[in-house]
């Protein structure tokens, strides 16, 4: 088989895959008492393509909360994901349990505010490849009805256009995705689904107040009054014969089951709504002076969405709709024409900025006589805000400068840490219609995002001895770093506040580095490509520098956001200087392997228990290891300490204060999972954290002491500082992802500050 064939070959199976053939009504009903989800009404089945993609831990805002994977685009490999908002994507299904069980919101339009650029629409995407693709499968499949009256009497017609041919093209499907238990009687509906809701597995019930649609209707009545005439008895069941009525599976898509109306979509309310008679089609539907349902273009909104979903884009565009929209969620139905009604099964979604609030408030003084009281009453708002973390914002910012659409997700912090870090290649073309690669330098996009996010922090709510940068820390890590102890979220009061509603959006962040991307630099270096770097403080400048020229900020809002920015320059370079004295100091880190058995020692020693050595044999503890850990590696203890090998007050208290409670907190915030200690990350004990990751300039001092920073930009020939430059370039690359260029740069940096401070 060649290439090109395995692929024709994979587009058949995956078609085979999705789609079954047609069905009779009798096997309908066969499958949905056998899998009764696929009878489910529009807002139980949108909150069943959610919960099927499972859940996964996050830590937003400095607390742990549980995401639907849903909303990260699995389907589409991550490309609209929503990046953070879960508290309000949690409070959106939950608004959306209650819709779906009748507790009482069924009346209620789910609303999605917030500024430009806050994933609202990414959600409306996320909601399109999420239930485009879980209707692919088994447990989503979707069922709809198609009608064929040939046979019987066709003066009619049946059809959008001139006379069909015969055979297969004599079906005509429901054009608003009729739901296939719709064609029963109501009384025999309403006992079927109480036999139905019997054997299902779940708290909701299925449950289908629509009838059948104009257009099936019209199919409906017309096989009716034929058979009626000839005398037939058993009238439902011919009607509803294979020969007239099938049942076919369709894939949810924008027009078939969702329907999205845009800001530039324009026409008559109901056009919009519903859509609109076809003249044409009137004149050759010869129905004796009456409107015929089957010359209606079911294109608007609420057609398009019957079955499942309708979302109203920008809907400040379309204010005048949204009360004519008040009575569907209650009543389930809308006119195509006065004496035309069609039941619709929809779950309403109207998505859009803060401008549509104002509209909404414009008689807000008036108070009761408000005439926007009832709409406003039957909104239920669902606020998003700019992203409050870190990490969420340094992916974002990622993805809009690359095409990178994975999802982060990791482990530990540490593995976190890496990825806010990491830099960032981009291929530009020049003036000259060359290309080259600029370099986002490690830490680059790191400071822009934490820039953005302190600039959406309330700074009234900070506690004593905390700035910005470190409530953004608590919020981004769910702690803060304080020595040896580490300050957990819940252990500071950063009052209610909002945030995130302004700051400085990601687009503007883009904008800038864009801009900074086709820029030159007035560096030099004779072997390097320093020139194409773009380093941590140049971002940061450009960012700060150019606030004036974005017409979004207000004067206000440029002075306090210009103040913001020492302290994130100040930790992005302690971010820097660490890499550098870590890259220095590479030789004299402990291994992770030494750290791990120190900590398994010291808690079968405190737990009283035994440990199982490589042979698989239980032993006691080895107390010389803790020791020589203790002494040489943490340096809190001397052999005064000690009674031999035997841990005196000193070391003992320290492991029961430091080691053991850390590892005791963690299981607790583990609990759900069975805890062992091997499974803990040494970074998760603050004090191990320090010998993991850290050596400081005194350590650098004291083991190098011929170093000289200020020979540290272009050091003496056979020179310690030449030989630990050498070495220290090398190291940021391998370790820390540098190039050669910001290696040399980053270096320079914090050597050029270090060397002030030095003597």
């Amino acid at each position: 088989m060649t290439v090109e064939d395995s692929y024709i070959e994979r587009a058949d199976d995956s078609l085979q895959e999705t789609y079954e053939p047609p069905m009779s009504i009798s096997a309908y009903l066969e499958r949905i008492f056998e899998t009764p989800a696929s009878a489910a009404h529009a807002s139980k089945y949108l909150l069943s393509a959610i919960e099927a993609a499972g859940t996964r831990t996050v830590v937003e805002e400095g607390e742990r909360k549980e995401r639907y994977r849903f909303f990260d685009d699995p389907h589409n490999d991550g490309e609209h994901a929503i990046l953070g908002n879960t508290e309000v994507l949690n409070s959106f299904v939950d608004d959306l349990r209650s819709i779906a069980a009748r507790r009482g919101k069924e009346e209620k339009i789910l609303w999605l505010d917030g500024p430009t650029a806050t994933g609202k629409s990414e959600l409306k995407r996320c909601l399109i490849n999420g239930l485009r693709e879980y209707s692919k499968t088994d447990a989503g499949r979707r069922y709809t009805v198609e009608w064929n009256i040939s046979g019987v009497d066709s003066s009619a017609g049946l059809t959008y256009g001139d006379d069909p041919e015969p055979d297969e093209n004599d079906w005509y499907e429901s054009p608003v995705q009729a739901h296939p238990l719709s064609v029963f009687p109501p009384e025999v509906r309403e006992a079927l689904l109480a036999d139905l809701n019997e054997g299902l597995d779940d708290h909701i019930p299925v449950h289908l107040d629509a009838g059948l649609d104009p257009f099936s209707r019209e199919a409906y009545d017309h096989l009716e009054e034929q058979y009626r005439r000839q005398g037939v008895e058993d009238l439902f069941s011919t009607i509803t014969d294979e020969r007239h009525l099938r049942v076919k599976n369709f894939v949810v898509d924008v027009g078939q089951g969702i329907g999205v109306l845009h800001s530039e979509d324009d026409g008559s309310p109901k056009e919009r709504l519903v859509g609109s008679w076809m003249a044409g089609m009137l004149q050759q539907l010869d129905s004796r002076g009456r409107k015929n349902p089957q010359a209606f273009s079911y294109d608007g909104v609420l057609s398009q969405g019957n079955s499942l979903l309708t979302v109203v884009e920008d809907a400040a565009q379309h204010a005048d709709l949204l009360q004519k929209l008040l009575n569907v969620p209650d009543e389930g139905s809308v006119k195509l024409d006065k004496g035309i009604g069609m039941d619709v099964d929809t779950q309403m979604v109207i998505i859009s900025n803060p401008d549509l609030e104002a509209q909404l408030n414009k008689h807000a003084e008036m108070e009761g006589s408000d005439p926007l009281k009832a709409l406003k009453r039957r909104l239920d708002k669902h606020e998003f805000t700019y992203l409050l973390n870190l990490s969420l914002e340094a992916e974002l910012v990622r993805r809009e400068l690359t095409n990178e659409t994975e999802i982060w997700e990791a482990d530990s912090y540490e593995q976190l840490e890496e990825r806010i870090r990491e830099p960032v290649s981009i291929s530009v073309r020049g003036a000259d219609d060359a290309v080259r690669e600029r370099e986002l330098a490690p830490h680059a996009i790191e400071a822009a995002a934490l820039y953005a996010v302190v600039t959406r922090l309330d700074a009234e709510s900070l506690p004593p001895g905390l700035d910005l940068v470190d409530k953004a820390l608590v919020y981004d890590r769910g702690y803060l770093q304080d020595g040896d102890e580490r300050r957990y979220e819940e252990e500071f009061d950063f009052g209610d506040a909002d945030e995130g509603d302004g700051g400085i959006p990601v687009t503007y962040t883009r904008d800038v580095i864009a801009d900074l991307l086709h820029e030159e630099t007035d560096r030099h270096h004779a072997d390097l490509d320093v020139e194409e770097v773009i380093m941590p403080r140049d971002l940061l400048n450009a960012m700060a520098e150019r606030l004036d020229e974005a017409p979004v900020f207000s004067g206000t809002e440029r002075t306090e956001y210009e103040n913001r920015l020492v302290p994130v320059k100040n930790h992005v370079f302690g971010r820097q200087e660490d890499d550098v004295v870590d890259a220095i100091m590479r030789d004299k880190r402990v291994d992770e392997a030494t750290v791990e058995e120190y900590i398994e020692h010291v808690y079968a020693a405190v737990e009283g228990e035994q440990i199982t050595n490589e042979r698989g044999e239980l032993e006691e503890p080895d107390p010389l290891k803790m020791k020589v850990f203790e002494i040489e590696h943490l340096g809190r203890f001397d052999e005064s300490d000690y009674d031999g090998a035997v841990a005196e007050q000193g070391p003992r208290q320290f492991r029961e204060e430091k080691v053991i409670t850390a590892l005791n907190r963690h299981a607790w915030r583990n609990r759900d999972d069975d805890f062992r200690v091997s499974d803990v990350d040494p970074r998760e004990i603050p004090v191990i954290e320090a010998v993991l990751g850290s050596h400081d300039w005194d350590d650098v001092g004291r083991t190098y002491e011929d170093l000289e920073p200020s020979q540290w930009d272009d050091p003496p020939s056979g020179t310690e500082t030449e030989r630990i430059k050498e070495k220290t370039i090398e190291n940021l690359q391998e370790m820390f992802g540098y190039s050669p260029a910001s290696a040399e740069l980053t270096s320079r940096h914090v050597m050029g500050q270090v060397s002030y401070r030095w003597d």
